[in-house]
């Protein structure tokens, strides 16, 4: 059985990751990130927030190296 997924608000999106709320509105305008529209109100899953967070995220270099395993 799964969880419904939350949804949140620009602004609690914004809060979220720090931002201001000119920043979640750039990302839905250039389809960066899913939204839902809920009559005029945008919001946007939980779900699709942590999957951005994920996509954004630059590894380490130790964990970049260990991808590539030793030379033969």
């Amino acid at each position: 059985m799964t969880t419904p997924d939350t949804f949140l608000t620009v602004e609690q999106a914004a809060e979220r990751l720090g931002t201001g709320v000119r920043f979640i509105r750039r990302l839905i305008q250039e389809r960066r990130i899913g939204y839902a529209k809920f009559g005029k109100h945008v919001r946007i899953a939980e779900s699709v927030l942590t999957a951005y967070i994920d996509a954004s995220t630059v590894p380490t270099l130790r964990d970049a190296r260990s991808r590539f395993g030793k030379a033969a």
